[in-house]
């Protein structure tokens, strides 16, 4: 097939296009090494980002996260680097670029895979899109952690929950993640009980309206004072106290709250109660009338 000029258009539009020291350009790497990454720019000569250039992480391992095949931007910082190539910044580029990606990252709560890279007071530090993030203790998991050192070099998934360009500030949290999934978890569990299921809980707490029990896994229903005895109480410290151990039978669990009665269980024992007595008086009943229709049938000479 004869080639045309529209098979050329894009590489003959790229050699005609200005590129200007400042300007932020996008090229594909071609090659890793641990001095520089070199990519192509669709233009007539290569681009270069020396390794310091790349990212203001420390701990930045550029054969690791470096790879033929990536797309990098970078801030244009001299049209030749003495062998003909443009040299390109990354950090450059990260300081207008990577804030408006931080920004998206909040607004659409993104989670992020981020390497604990070191320890400051009440907290540590983590790198997203090259800027240094701060996880404060109290955000690092689901209660405040005291030993922070533990933590370095650990990956951990986190939510970017502040960002503030212009103070160059960015804090992330891990402790927003690990809530869901634990609320997640909590949710599953209560659409896992069966209303009418009975269990053995542990008194926990006494409230004015009713008792909160402890049902184990996590989870806890109330007793509506309504829902406690037979008899008519002012307060459930009249007939429960904390610790103590329980039946319940679980009423309903509509909007993830369990609601749990003692008094149906009240019913139902008295329900049986019931059934036994006439069952032993059918019983007693049948007796005599089969004793009487015996000697109904025995004629007295």
């Amino acid at each position: 097939m004869a080639e045309s000029m529209e098979d050329y258009k894009e590489e003959l539009e790229a050699s005609f296009r200005e590129i200007k020291e400042g300007d932020i350009i996008s090229g594909v790497v071609l090659g890793v090494t641990e001095e520089e990454v070199t990519l192509d720019l669709k233009y007539y000569t290569q681009g270069v980002i020396k390794v310091e250039d790349l990212s203001n992480d420390p701990n930045f391992q550029v054969m690791e996260e470096v790879h033929p095949g990536d797309v990098i931007k970078g801030t244009v910082v001299s049209l030749d680097d003495g062998q003909g190539n443009i040299k390109l910044s990354k950090k450059e580029a990260n300081d207008v670029l990577a804030w408006e990606k931080l920004n998206t990252y909040l607004e659409e709560k993104t989670e992020l895979s981020v390497k604990i890279a070191g320890i400051v007071p009440s907290g540590v530090v983590a790198y997203v899109e090259g800027i240094r993030g701060f996880i404060p203790a109290s955000q690092l998991d689901l209660s405040y952690v005291e030993a922070t050192e533990e933590w370095l070099g650990r990956q951990v998934q986190a939510r970017v929950i502040t960002v503030e360009e212009s103070r160059k500030k960015l804090v992330l949290s891990a402790k927003v993640i690990l809530k869901e999934k634990q609320q997640e978890e909590y949710e599953r569990r209560i659409r896992a009980m069966v209303p009418g299921t009975v269990l053995e809980g542990t008194v926990e707490s006494l409230m004015p309206y009713g008792a909160f029990v402890d049902l184990g896994d996590g989870i806890s229903g109330l007793v509506h004072i309504s829902q406690i005895s037979h008899k008519r109480i002012g307060k459930p410290s009249e007939v429960l106290s904390v610790g103590q151990k329980v039946k319940v039978k679980i009423l309903n669990t509509n909007d993830n709250k369990v609601s749990l009665s003692m008094k149906a269980l009240e019913e139902e024992m008295v329900d049986v109660d019931r059934t036994e007595e006439v069952e032993e008086y059918i019983s007693n009943e049948s007796a005599s009338t089969s004793l009487a229709n015996l000697l109904a049938g025995i004629k007295l000479q």
